[in-house]
């Protein structure tokens, strides 16, 4: 019942928000120029759907931060197990990530061209960069905070650090975990469409920061808003349609959280 409450508390707010908007766009106080009507938001929508590729970006950007954040996450599992493992390597990550995870992405661009060139390349490196340092950080404070318990009882089982990590530190900080990859899918998303916006097109296609630049470069600002919305649905079907399920049958179904 709080659930289908919520809900219904979450769709007014959205059909508010479209009234207000259009009420705000009738009353002629902003150009129609820079504040579209809600149905000239919905035509772009189609148009660049039906027109433009935009599924084609979509697709193209979605590949993209895929493959940075499979290595991304990838890398901060090995590197934070093995801070687990030593506790030198421990005292040098650990500074290591709390140092880079300061640095936003976009500042790294002009060195990051330097260092690979204009294309994938350096995007896929600016959304491993967006996740691995959260991600490192979500783990290393879960890894911490399993109760010593959990640790003798592996040991007493006969489990070496390989098997403790993958056996004991990671069910038990696995909370932790997705949140830290909530945290880095939002800022590798975010990377991911500023670098687009910044490089263009390159040789393998286009994405949807490449789209909302060209939609600001031909002044099509019902094309932008509705890029926006692209983008918003995007981000709503990763929160809801996996990170919801994927924490409802893990961490809720084992009492982690409420």
């Amino acid at each position: 019942m709080k659930k289908h409450k919520s809900l219904i508390v979450q769709i007014l707010f959205v059909v508010a928000i479209i009234v207000i908007w259009q009420i705000t766009y009738n009353s002629g106080k902003f150009p129609e120029l820079v504040f579209p009507s809600i149905g000239q938001i919905f035509d772009g929508l189609v148009s660049g759907f039906r027109d433009n590729d935009l599924l084609g970006m979509v697709g193209h950007s979605m590949r993209l931060i895929l493959e940075g954040l499979g290595i991304g996450i990838v890398l901060a599992f090995i590197l934070s197990g093995l801070s687990i493992a030593s506790k030198t390597f421990f005292a040098v990550y650990n500074m290591v990530v709390s140092v880079c995870d300061l640095l936003p992405g976009v500042a790294l661009l002009p060195l990051a061209i330097l260092w690979i060139g204009v294309g994938e390349g350096t995007i896929i490196f600016l959304v491993i960069h967006s996740v691995i340092w959260p991600m490192s950080r979500s783990l290393i404070d879960g890894f911490k905070a399993t109760p010593k318990l959990y640790i003798e009882s592996g040991r007493n089982i006969g489990l070496n650090r390989f098997s403790l990590i993958t056996g004991v530190y990671i069910p038990a900080s696995f909370g932790r975990i997705l949140s830290g990859l909530k945290v880095g899918w939002a800022r590798a998303w975010r990377g991911l469409i500023s670098a687009e916006m910044i490089f263009g097109a390159t040789s393998s296609g286009a994405g949807i920061g490449w789209y909302i630049s060209m939609r600001r470069n031909f002044m099509d600002v019902p094309g932008v808003f509705a890029s926006l919305i692209v983008i918003i649905i995007i981000g709503l079907i990763i929160e809801y349609g996996i990170f919801y399920w994927v924490e409802k049958f893990t961490v809720r179904k084992w009492g982690m959280s409420s």
